[in-house]
């Protein structure tokens, strides 16, 4: 059992662990609807009003833990994307928050600045107060903006508050509701909501039963890694994975590696055309360009994340392999499905997923062998926090002897990201480089982890690299067979054998 940090996270964890415990034992078709009454045992509640409310919530925990869609969900989702995010339209509590509210700190004034400003007339003085009508108030903000006392308060609902791409709203029942044109998988929201309502899917019932039907299954472990289990080491790790069934386990650090090598030639290459580039790492900033500014999308690099890179070099050497991404990261589960790279990497999960497994099959972290980690080197290790693929595609740059000035911008969070694409659209960024990373500190803040103490997890993360015997990055990635693995998206065969990260 490992310690979580919220109740909601605990509740999630119950639920992947019974759908896991089930389809080791083959028995998740027949007895997956018991699972609601495995958690909530009896006739007291646990948090809600009553236990059939909280049953009714952990039966759509279930579905989505067994890779199912909502009906709901379904009704929001665009053609083509599989929706990773989902609501769970029970548990939401339509929370009774009006955006705007008038303040005991309202004067009075004679001004009358507020009633002034709202463009649907939602604003009365009475008692010489102001009053909101929120049947005609649209939520424009105007009346805040125009009050000099400051009187008026802004109060968004927290799924709203932790979404900077927008894409959440209330529906015509006020729910929580999302919009998939905008939407970037980051799973921000499902650490926000105070109810546990939004949550993502899982697809620990495919990976499962690919290893169990005897398919060649590769753990591809992100390094994050490192920072999430306390008193284990990353080698201990390994081992857990690999008497789990795993045929291998491997670091992304390794294709972290071959995406900074890649990286620093096609910065070299391109920069000079393209004026401004941005990295391609972290999928949720990937899309985000995509959806919120299609038209920088052509700015973004087009090597490939270190996921795919990894999983591009283990099957270009064993065909029959199948890939597992194991990490912090919900958008990474969308990343798997994108129609250009859609077959490269099979499945992803998160941290709380993989302590879900293990601990269905029993199989105890701390009890088993230290074994060597030795993949990547430091570089590609710090991947995992803000500024890390900054760091090593200056690394790379450097020693490919590229001739070129990179002068970059660290945007650590989607805030940050959407300052810097703003002025990048006007195109008045200085800089010609920018690292984008969707969460804050980077991967460590992914809305998968099990400790979302960010410090602490960079110290660990830090700690992960330093160790590592490999301090040169070139030196690396050519130990490694790459020349017909193809780094980049949208490229020919032809010219996948022309590109390679030894000829840097």
């Amino acid at each position: 059992m490992f310690k979580f940090n919220t109740d909601i996270q605990m509740l999630k964890y119950e639920v992947l662990y019974n759908v896991a415990k089930l389809t080791l034992e083959d028995r998740l078709e027949d007895h997956y609807d018991e699972i609601p009454y495995e958690i909530i045992p009896g006739t007291k509640p646990r948090f809600r009003c009553c236990v059939y409310k909280e049953r009714a919530i952990i039966e759509q925990r279930t579905k989505v833990a067994m890779g199912k869609n909502l009906k709901r969900t379904m009704k929001y989702a665009i053609e083509g994307e599989e929706p990773v995010i989902q609501v769970l339209d029970i548990a939401c509590e339509e929370c009774p928050i009006k955006r705007y509210r008038v303040t005991e700190a309202c004067r009075g004034c004679i001004t009358h600045r507020c009633t002034e400003v709202c463009p649907k007339g939602a604003i009365s003085i009475i008692d010489r107060k102001s009053h909101i009508d929120y049947d005609k108030c649209i939520e424009c903000g105007r009346c805040k903006e125009a009050c000099p006392y400051n009187a008026i308060s802004d109060n968004l609902r927290p799924c709203i508050r932790s979404c900077a791409a927008k894409a959440i709203t209330m529906d015509e029942e006020l729910k929580a509701s999302i919009n998939y044109e905008k939407c970037t998988s980051c799973g921000a929201c499902t650490l926000a909501c105070p109810f546990g309502a939004i949550t993502d899917k899982s697809y620990i019932v495919d990976i499962i039963r690919a290893i169990k039907s005897g398919k060649k299954v590769y753990a591809l472990i992100a390094p994050a890694i490192a920072s999430q289990f306390k008193d284990v080491t990353v080698g201990q790790i390994k081992s857990a994975l690999r008497k789990f069934g795993f045929a291998d386990v491997i670091e992304v650090a390794l294709g972290a590696d071959f995406v900074a090598v890649e990286e620093a030639k096609e910065f070299e290459e391109r920069i000079k055309d393209l004026k401004v580039m941005t990295s391609s790492c972290c999928p949720a900033f990937v899309v985000h360009i995509k959806k919120s500014y299609p038209e920088l999308a052509h700015n973004i690099s087009t090597t490939v994340s270190p996921m795919t890179a990894i999983s591009k070099y283990i099957k270009k050497h064993d065909p029959m392999a199948m890939t597992v991404f194991i990490g912090p990261c919900t958008a990474k589960k969308s990343e798997v499905m994108r129609e250009d790279i859609k077959g490269i990497t099979d499945f992803a999960m998160t941290f709380e997923e993989m302590a879900a497994i293990l601990d269905a099959a029993k199989i105890d972290i701390k009890e088993q062998q230290d074994v060597e980690v030795d993949d990547a080197t430091l570089f590609g290790r710090k991947f995992a926090r803000s500024g890390g693929v900054l760091e090593a595609v200056i690394e790379a740059i450097k020693e490919i002897d590229a001739d070129v000035e990179i002068n970059p911008i660290v945007c650590n969070g989607l805030e940050e990201c959407n300052k810097t694409l703003k002025i990048m659209k006007a195109g008045k960024l200085p800089n010609n480089f920018v690292e984008g990373m969707a969460c804050v500190g980077g991967c460590i803040g992914g809305a998968g982890v099990i400790n979302n103490n960010v410090n602490q997890a960079k110290l660990a993360v830090n700690k992960f690299g330093d160790a590592s015997l490999h301090k040169n990055i070139k030196e690396r990635v050519n130990q490694f067979d790459t020349d017909e693995v193809d780094f980049h998206i949208g490229h020919s065969s032809d010219e996948s054998n022309k590109s390679s990260c030894k000829e840097a």
